[in-house]
């Protein structure tokens, strides 16, 4: 009889009112989601409704541990989030302004570039240099002048810098500089830094001497040092450049053997990366056995050059079909565990390597399992996967990262902070890799139907009342058709005397 009496008004008034409520709900949960990265229906039901209903937070009897793990994981996330200097850093006069005079684009960031200035702040000066601006005025040492040109912000300002000292006596950094910023080829580079190898070997021959003697001495002999090395090892990047790959490698061990110590550089991922030029896979295999060590900091050259060599073994013959039906070998499954090991670490590379997302040139610093690392990794070794037949479709398997990956099987656990360094370090034209992707909570889904679905009836209802009443009545009378079901035969079993007065209850 109750539902004789509704109207199709009252369905378009129901059908519409539950589609404005359940709007409401969707667009509330997702500026939530958005701001918090979680769901709000989810987090109160979780936090409030599952302790009424006997659930038991696992965490709850080490609140104490759980602290000192969370503490330890930030501090953990703080230094992953470290930026270090890339070690295949391009020329800029040579490389990234020739990229921006044919796109017009400008490829490294002004946190880029100042990073950058502070490096060459750190690694070209001394506390001693800060003491002898009188020696700049008489013409004597040039360091003066070369120290204010780094802290230059104008690109002009400090190739003039560098030029003004250059004309007070032969600088090292002056022509570090110049083959940096002014060269507009690698040849031109070249020169200039064999000009600037001469100058500073001449220091820090003089200041090798005189390091014993004093704190001032031993500053200055450690500058000298640090320009040397940065010298040589540019030269050797010069020459892998220019074709000259077996010298390179050769400059580059010597240069290894004569500073060890100096690990700053990251020497040994460009050695790497001209032996697997020279498809030298022995070689790659022992200096990879001398730095990919519990104990070092592992980066994405590491990472992907050791499953790459693992890769190399198996993948000519690998299928995924065979290794399904006989399972896989132990090479084999040594492959899979370092591509793993390898994706773990930085799950942004495999975009790259299969060529799912375009390059850009490498900025100057990097994130470790950043984009930014990845992209520095793929912009030159790409070539050394495609060379090894087959190692991109072992590689293919793994594109899609089992969800969620950043608890951390191999390392630790994904940082959160890599978006928004790496969107400091990469120009605003690349569309910034992020990970993990944060997955819609259920309840979003849920009331994204439930709005969807309750605005067509809404929609049904005010086109075809009559028809849309129809349904309805039927749709209702089918769903109470269990409960009148019960109550007739509730209603045979009880005697008729007491069935009246329990209605009338």
């Amino acid at each position: 009889m109750f539902l004789n009496t509704l109207t199709p008004k009252f369905y378009v008034a129901l059908t519409g009112t539950s589609s404005l409520i359940s709007g409401l709900i969707l667009i509330f949960e997702w500026w939530y989601f958005r701001k918090y990265g979680t769901s709000f229906i989810e987090q109160v039901s979780v936090s409030h409704l599952r302790p009424l209903l006997g659930g038991v937070d696992s965490n709850t009897p080490s609140n104490s541990n759980t602290s000192n793990g969370d503490a330890d994981s930030n501090r953990q996330s703080v230094s992953e989030c470290k930026v270090w200097r890339n070690p295949l850093n391009l020329f800029r006069g040579a490389e990234y302004n020739r990229y921006t005079w044919v796109t017009g684009r400008e490829p490294l960031t002004y946190y880029d570039m100042n990073l950058s200035a502070q490096d060459h702040q750190t690694f070209f000066t001394c506390d001693t240099d800060h003491m002898r601006p009188a020696d700049a005025s008489k013409g004597i040492c040039p360091i003066f002048v070369m120290q204010k040109a780094w802290r230059e912000r104008n690109p002009q300002a400090r190739i003039s810098a560098a030029h003004e000292a250059l004309e007070l006596n032969e600088c090292a950094t002056a022509f570090i500089l110049l083959a940096e910023e002014e060269a507009t080829t690698i040849v031109e580079a070249e020169k200039l830094f064999k000009q600037a190898l001469k100058a500073g070997e001449g220091c820090y021959r003089r200041s090798q001497q005189l390091q014993h003697h004093g704190a001032q001495y031993e500053a200055q002999h450690r500058r000298d040092t640090n320009v040397l090395v940065y010298i040589k090892r540019r030269l050797a990047m010069c020459a892998r450049k220019l074709g000259r790959t077996r010298e390179a490698v050769k400059m580059m061990r010597d240069l290894m053997k004569e500073f060890p110590l100096l690990s700053m550089f990251n020497i040994h991922e460009n050695l790497l990366e001209a032996l697997l030029e020279l498809q030298a896979y022995a070689d790659v295999q022992a200096v990879l056995a001398k730095y990919d060590d519990i104990s070092l900091p592992k980066s994405a050259t590491i990472c992907y050059t050791a499953a790459l060599l693992k890769a190399r073994a198996v993948s000519d013959k690998f299928s995924p079909e065979a290794a399904s039906r006989r399972g896989l070998s132990t090479a084999e499954m040594n492959a899979v565990e370092a591509i793993h090991r390898a994706v773990e670490f930085n799950p942004h590379v495999p975009k790259y390597l299969l060529e799912m997302k375009s390059l850009i040139l490498p900025p100057e610093h990097i994130l470790k399992r950043g984009d930014s690392e990845a992209i520095a990794y793929a912009f030159f070794h790409l070539q050394h996967w495609k060379r090894v037949e087959g190692a991109l479709n072992l590689l293919h398997s793994f594109r899609m990262i089992p969800y969620p990956l950043e608890k951390g099987h191999l390392f630790y656990p994904y940082p959160i902070c890599t978006e928004t360094a790496d969107r400091e370090l990469l120009p605003s034209f690349h569309e910034v890799s992020v990970y993990p992707k944060k997955e819609l909570p259920f309840f979003i889904l849920f009331t994204a139907g439930l709005c969807s679905f309750t605005a067509m009836l809404a929609l049904l209802t005010h086109q075809f009342p009559e028809l849309m009443g129809v349904f309805a009545k039927a749709f209702l009378s089918t769903l109470f058709a269990p409960l009148n079901f019960v109550m007739e035969k509730v209603e045979n079993i009880l005697p008729s005397s007491l069935w009246h007065q329990l209605t009338r209850i």
